[in-house]
């Protein structure tokens, strides 16, 4: 699953239109119009003819739509005295985009972590609380999980089911 994909599933599973798509890049740092988000949006094919265009969705780009979509449904939070302006970005690599992805869907949508086992589980997914937390843990810690597609695939699934039931 590339970040096209993931962007393709995340847009349905919340039902976003393509002027929200484009205020939530906007909010994440990223400037794209209309076209470039359809472009984003566009599934690759092995066969792609010269008419369809796709445009590559960066690990950058996905990182400041997710940072943008936390903005777009909780509010721009104001620094508390003593922090930093902004806080250090993540690092996506190819490795951990699934858990970042996780991460801050559950942090824009306000959910759980029962939420979220309920989610997967309604995707067809079981999985412990003692998984989940080692999926939603920081790289480079002693317990941390790499999350693969197929959970990422199925939270997506179960997003869609739960929000446009």
């Amino acid at each position: 699953m590339n970040n096209n994909d993931r962007l393709i599933r995340l847009r349905y599973a919340l039902d976003l239109s393509n002027t929200e798509m484009v205020d939530i890049f906007k909010l994440g740092g990223v400037e794209v119009t209309k076209e470039e988000v359809l472009q984003l949006l566009t599934k690759s094919n092995d066969d792609e003819t010269e008419n369809e265009v796709q445009m590559k969705c960066t690990n950058q780009m996905l990182d400041s739509f997710l940072n943008g979509l936390i903005i777009y449904k909780r509010g721009k939070q104001d620094p508390k005295p003593g922090q930093p302006q902004a806080p250090a970005g993540s690092v996506m690599t190819n490795e951990n985009v699934n858990n970042i992805l996780l991460k801050k869907v559950k942090i824009a949508l306000a959910l759980t972590g029962e939420d979220v086992l309920e989610i997967l589980e309604d995707a067809g997914i079981t999985i412990s609380k003692g998984e989940l937390s080692a999926v939603l843990r920081k790289e480079g810690h002693k317990n941390y999980k790499p999350c693969l597609d197929r959970y990422a695939r199925n939270f997506l699934k179960g997003l869609a089911l739960k929000y446009r039931a």
